[in-house]
């Protein structure tokens, strides 16, 4: 993260996302396809890393080795859009609210003190309970653990979006563009930005 300054002189945490060219590789539509989709491509690959069909499938798009990212958006064509045709931001501007979707670190196996911050045991004093799970169910009835208990398991690594998300500047000179606050991800993840 990092911090500007804004007309007010206040400092604000932002989260610096550099925006890569994406391009039109595939229009979806409901004659064809059975749903309208757009699909968008981004950063070429090495030829020995895709596979023939992907090469010949996003030759028409500009990527005759395929490309890193693929990604498709369920809505319908916008007018003049085209095979190879490039986004761009000029739909965004500053102080618009967007929502912002990545994936979240991925933590592995850990603990129910770690995952949902459950309260350990006693450090001392005899005591053998300091980070176990501790009792999991009820009595008799319902003779069963209940659904939803928050116990050890894989953390992270999951969907998450971040709503009500300020842009702070936009620099199309840099591609580069600053929202406020934090962005759920590790670096150099895939970001993406809805309007509205």
């Amino acid at each position: 993260m990092a911090t500007v300054y804004n007309d007010q002189g206040e400092a604000v945490p932002v989260t610096v996302l550099r925006y890569e060219p994406w391009f039109v590789s595939q229009i979806k539509t409901n004659e064809k396809d059975g749903y309208e989709a757009l699909q968008l491509a981004c950063r070429p690959k090495k030829a020995k890393n895709s596979s023939k069909a992907e090469k010949g499938h996003l030759t028409s798009a500009g990527f005759e080795n395929g490309a890193a990212f693929v990604k498709e958006l369920r809505q319908s064509a916008p007018e003049g859009a085209s095979l190879g045709a490039q986004l761009s931001i000029d739909s965004l501007s500053k102080g618009d609210i967007v929502r912002v979707t990545s994936r979240s670190k991925g933590r592995g196996f850990t603990s129910s003190i770690k995952r949902w911050n459950n309260s350990g045991g006693p450090a001392s004093h005899g005591s053998k309970f300091h980070r176990k799970p501790g009792s999991s169910g009820n009595r008799t009835w319902p003779g069963r653990v209940m659904p939803g208990k928050k116990f050890p398991g894989h953390w992270g690594d999951e969907t998450v979006t971040v709503k009500n998300v300020e842009i702070v500047e936009i620099n199309s000179a840099e591609n580069v563009v600053l929202v406020k606050g934090p962005v759920p991800g590790a670096r150099n993840s895939l970001v993406k930005l809805v309007k509205g």
